[in-house]
């Protein structure tokens, strides 16, 4: 069985962890990167799902930047929920094949969970612009349509390269 855990990423010059939004993580959080320009990636492995990260509206607004946190299941898919102060929250998923199979057969489907992947790329780019980020859609697209080789951590990580959250 692969990884299970999340990535908290935000930008600001305190530590992530210090914000109230994610105060029931907080004595989990570790600092995983620095990233360019005051980026953070923070990371609580483990976790079935339930449990409360935080709310990434909240450390949006508390940071004054865009944040994002990924779900990490298995090492195969990624939940990925954004939020930005001005243009508000979306979800979606990384490795969408993979995600459908994590579902199983409840009756709902990728699509009644999470923004496909036009409609993400749309919204990644308006969270980019609110980041000070110039992205392209089709490059995001790239990524919210692939599948999750070698790993949906590494997909999760191009993903944030894309959005211009890049490495110092």
């Amino acid at each position: 069985m692969g990884y299970w855990g999340y990535y908290v990423v935000g930008r600001s010059e305190r530590p992530l962890a210090h914000f109230p939004a994610v105060a029931g993580v907080r004595d989990d959080l570790a600092l995983l990167e620095q990233r360019a320009d005051g980026w953070q990636v923070w990371e609580t492995p483990g976790g079935d799902g339930t449990r409360d990260v935080g709310n990434m509206n909240t450390l949006a607004r508390e940071t004054g930047a865009p944040a994002l946190f990924g779900y990490v299941m298995a090492s195969d898919c990624v939940v990925v929920e954004a939020a930005a102060p001005e243009s508000g929250a979306w979800t979606t998923c990384l490795a969408r094949r993979a995600m459908a199979g994590h579902l199983g057969d409840g009756g709902l489907t990728v699509e009644d969970y999470f923004l496909e992947p036009p409609d993400a790329a749309g919204r990644a780019v308006a969270w980019a612009a609110e980041a000070g980020r110039t992205v392209r859609e089709a490059a995001l697209l790239d990524v919210l349509n692939a599948d999750a080789e070698p790993s949906a951590e590494h997909l999760f990580f191009r993903f944030l390269d894309r959005l211009g959250v890049v490495p110092q």
